[in-house]
């Protein structure tokens, strides 16, 4: 099936922000103490001070059935613009200032020359972080599973 004009497809470019985007969101407070310092060293201005909000949460029966509202939850946002006129944006879920305008300083530094290098030190061990993290609380899910199961009487 041909792709639509009127939709855009993703470069790489675009596909590694959304990724390096997601794992900043999903980083901890504690995550980002180490790369404070180095993410606060160049000059920057805030272009939208961190702020928090609402959003409405979206579900689906079954993942594909009829939407309905789960209910609200807290954001906080917030944009950046480094001297050389890059911009970094944030999205977390949760009421953390400090931490949305460190990840919307981290987003603008990875746009820059140094990107290889702020994978690297920053965003893989985030993702590692945050993989630990899941596998951690899959396991602990898992050991509460209980398996249900039918059995079968011998009546014909």
């Amino acid at each position: 099936m041909p792709v639509s004009s009127a939709v855009p497809s993703t470069t790489a470019e675009q596909r590694l922000r959304q990724y390096w985007i997601g794992v900043l969101s999903r980083a901890r407070a504690a995550d980002f103490t180490a790369h404070e310092p180095a993410l606060r060293d160049a000059e920057y201005q805030l272009i939208r001070a961190p702020e928090i909000g609402m959003t409405l949460v979206r579900g689906r029966m079954g993942g594909s059935g009829a939407p309905f509202n789960v209910g609200e939850m807290s954001v906080t946002r917030c944009v950046v613009r480094l001297a050389d006129g890059r911009t970094g944006y944030s999205y977390l879920a949760g009421r953390d200032k400090p931490r949305a305008e460190l990840a919307a300083l981290a987003d603008a530094h990875l746009q820059g020359p140094q990107q290889a290098r702020w994978i690297s030190e920053l965003i893989e061990p985030l993702a590692r972080a945050h993989a630990a993290r899941r596998a951690r609380q899959e396991a602990e899910t898992a050991a509460t599973k209980v398996e249900f199961f039918t059995l079968v009487r011998g009546e014909n």
